[in-house]
């Protein structure tokens, strides 16, 4: 069974924290966010 998580906010702060530590735990993680795009394109590159 495959572990998914939705992450709102994943883009700064501890929605990003959060969003890496699922990942390095084995999820498969969306990073949700509203603003700063490329913030988030950071976080999944760092996934």
């Amino acid at each position: 069974m495959n572990k998914v998580v939705i992450v709102t906010g994943g883009r700064r702060g501890i929605g990003a924290a959060t969003a890496i530590l699922l990942a390095s735990k084995g999820y498969r993680v969306c990073v949700n966010y509203l603003k700063q795009h490329g913030a988030a394109q950071q976080v999944v590159a760092t996934i």
